[in-house]
């Protein structure tokens, strides 16, 4: 494992890479004609986390304020969905829950050169390490507890309800993924991963059974989070880019990868908790995890829990190959993409893992 301290690494901002600055006086013509009470001048500055939509840091002297874009350059069928982002949490800020509050979508491509959001700047913490280094344990138990509590929240959710009734399919949700991701995957196929084939092969054969339909965040975990600055208290959930109608075990089965997650071999890939003194921590267990969900949500992703897992990673496993994809067309959005491709071989070895632990 890396030395990489990935708080630093991934917390805060940067300059704007040059193959992601756009014209910032023309953002800012835009804004001061279509944003109420939006006045220049701005700095713009780019968050150094996040793989996928770049996000930057908007900056006048009255306000801050974050926008999302699509990245330049060719994109693969149905990713990047700036437009889904912003709707969907239009519509969960108005039931109260914490995402950053949208302002404004553009669709015009001349402001920044693709589509792209704006939404207030949320003041808080980000975890990168799911350890929660410097922290007490008791404060990570009550973080635990509240992100949890969060997915939950969003779980329970009516689709109908929230108007987003037609926001997915919803059903056969996991047959659809497979079938998603491994297209995704061959279009960004830079080299043969056996382990990759023969999840193709299997999971289409080993399903789990049909859940209630449910709005799901897609890319649920503790770093796509903001805490409070002084308190657990959940203040904004972030990234919705992956989010629509589907299996809500599934999305919570994302979650609980980190309890399992193989260690990054840069150091820049995704937080573990896999062989730590939880109960020293003041982290739940796994199990424990589970039952805190299940009691709240009344659903049950136990019985099935080692398929929705392999799934899981076999998923963020052609997720991430999308980064590899990316950085030999030249458009990944982060300076850890490298990093983050790498990892591409550790999860779907991971998901095999699960696969013959299951079968055995």
């Amino acid at each position: 494992m890396s030395g990489l301290d990935r708080q630093s690494a991934f917390s805060g901002t940067r300059g704007v890479a040059p193959h992601l600055a756009f014209d910032a006086t023309r953002l800012e013509a835009y804004l001061a004609t279509n944003l109420p009470g939006f006045a220049g001048p701005l700095t713009v500055q780019q968050f150094k986390g996040g793989q996928s939509n770049p996000t930057y840091l908007i900056e006048t002297p009255t306000r801050r304020c974050v926008l999302r874009r699509k990245p330049p350059g060719q994109l693969l069928p149905s990713a990047h969905a700036v437009d889904r982002e912003f709707r969907v949490i239009t519509a969960l800020a108005a039931q109260g829950f914490p995402v950053a509050r949208p302002q404004i979508y553009c669709a015009d491509t001349s402001v920044v050169g693709t589509p792209f959001y704006v939404m207030d700047y949320v003041e808080g913490r980000v975890f990168w390490e799911p350890d929660i280094p410097g922290v007490a344990a008791t404060a990570r138990a009550a973080i635990y507890g509240a992100v949890n509590a969060a997915l939950a929240q969003l779980h329970s959710f009516d689709p109908v309800a929230l108007g987003l009734a037609d926001f997915g399919r919803g059903e056969s949700y996991v047959a659809r993924q497979v079938a998603r991701w491994t297209k995704q995957y061959r279009a960004s196929e830079t080299e043969r991963i056996d382990d990759m084939e023969r999840l193709i092969a299997w999971l289409p054969d080993h399903l789990p059974p049909p859940a209630p339909v449910r709005l799901v965040h897609g890319d649920f975990r503790l770093d796509n989070v903001i805490i409070a600055p002084s308190s657990p208290d959940v203040v904004a959930v972030l990234d919705w880019e992956l989010s629509t109608l589907g299996d809500p075990l599934a999305d919570f089965a994302y979650y609980l990868m980190a309890w399992d997650m193989p260690p990054s071999p840069s150091g820049v890939g995704f937080g573990s908790l896999a062989g730590l003194d939880l109960d020293t921590l003041g982290i739940p267990s796994r199990a424990a995890a589970v039952e805190a969900y299940r009691s709240c949500t009344q659903l049950d992703p136990g019985p099935h829990l080692a398929t929705y897992l392999a799934y899981n990673f076999f998923r963020l496993a052609a997720i991430l190959q999308g980064i590899a994809g990316r950085m030999r067309d030249g458009t990944a959005a982060s300076e850890n993409a490298a990093g983050m491709a790498a990892m591409v071989r550790p999860l779907a070895a991971k998901a095999w893992q699960l696969v013959q632990e299951k079968a055995g």
